[in-house]
């Protein structure tokens, strides 16, 4: 759903203050407020719109207002997940939870999979069933319902679409309400068509697809989630070049044992061990190493475990 890749949440700074990496900290703070008050105010809509589609479709007996509802309801799901992941990740540690609260993000992110797919096929299903059997829609109320839809879905996608050049958070989310607006105005054509014409099975047609559409992102999701909650390297991440990028930090000869997994769905985590050739202080190395990885890759959550190489090989060194 929305892939949250904010990685600014993780700048409690090993990067030297010297560079402003284009990415300053004033417009961070800008964006955060505004991303805020963006997120609450496309929730409050979209709950509101589920709600009323949901009623107009169960009242009118259509699938596929009942598909617009339902997803309509997979964003509000995941708007509610980003908001959510914002709050989680600024809960600092405790005693227990050493590493804060970040993570309950990916059990939310595979609850909502799982509970998008069950909707789907329930929707499915009554669709199907409904091919043998089709209910006389009312078109004027599939129209309006699916218009309101529209509006709302277009108005959110315009709100999100101000921050969406310079964060992937909001990018994801003007992406899923454009998709949304799109769904809506197939729904409206299908209402358009049936004040004319009695072509009833277009209704439960419509149902399932829509269905299907949400399916396959809700299986998407599902499978990333599932990656995250095992550990597995955060989308966007490749380890070769991690490794490669610690290699080139001046003094480091090795670099083994290297990690990086997910604390949340926006924030990630490194560990490795690091030979050094002995030429450089211990702790420059450290600082160059922490500040390559927070620059490049956005993670700031680094253990790097310093290792001087073995007389076997140091002795093979010209003495200096």
């Amino acid at each position: 759903m929305l892939d949250h890749s904010h990685h600014h949440h993780a700048h409690h700074g090993h990067a030297p203050q010297g560079h402003g990496h284009d990415d300053p900290h004033d417009r961070h703070a800008i964006v955060h407020g505004g991303a805020n008050r963006r997120y609450t105010i496309g929730v409050a809509l979209n709950v509101v719109l589920v709600i009323v589609q949901a009623v107009v479709g169960f009242w009118i007996g259509s699938m596929a207002l009942l598909g617009d509802a339902g997803h309509n309801a997979g964003d509000v799901l995941g708007l509610i997940l980003a908001l959510w992941a914002m709050k989680l990740a600024k809960r600092k540690p405790d005693a227990r939870h050493t590493y804060g609260y970040a993570r309950s993000t990916i059990f939310a992110a595979n609850i909502n999979a799982a509970l998008l797919l069950i909707t789907c096929g329930a929707l499915a299903v009554e669709s199907i069933r409904r091919f043998g059997d089709p209910v006389q829609v009312p078109g004027f109320w599939v129209m309006v319902a699916a218009g309101a839809g529209l509006i709302v879905n277009a108005g959110s996608a315009a709100v999100f679409w101000g921050g969406s050049q310079h964060d992937s958070n909001l990018r994801a989310a003007f992406l899923h309400l454009a998709a949304d607006a799109a769904v809506s105005l197939g729904v409206l054509i299908v209402g358009v068509v049936l004040m004319f014409k009695p072509w009833y099975w277009l209704d439960p047609l419509a149902g399932l697809l829509v269905s299907i559409a949400i399916s396959l992102s809700a299986i998407g999701l599902l499978r990333e989630s599932l990656a995250l909650a095992l550990d597995a390297v955060p989308k966007g991440l490749d380890l070769a070049t991690i490794e490669t990028a610690l290699r080139d930090v001046p003094g480091v000869r090795h670099v083994h044992d290297l990690h990086v997994w997910p604390l949340s769905t926006t924030v990630n985590a490194l560990t490795a061990h690091v030979e050094h050739d002995g030429s450089r202080d211990g702790d420059d190395l450290l600082r160059d190493a922490e500040a390559a990885i927070q620059q490049r890759f956005g993670i700031s959550h680094t253990t790097i475990q310093l290792e001087n190489v073995g007389c076997e090989r140091r002795c093979e060194l010209p003495a200096p």
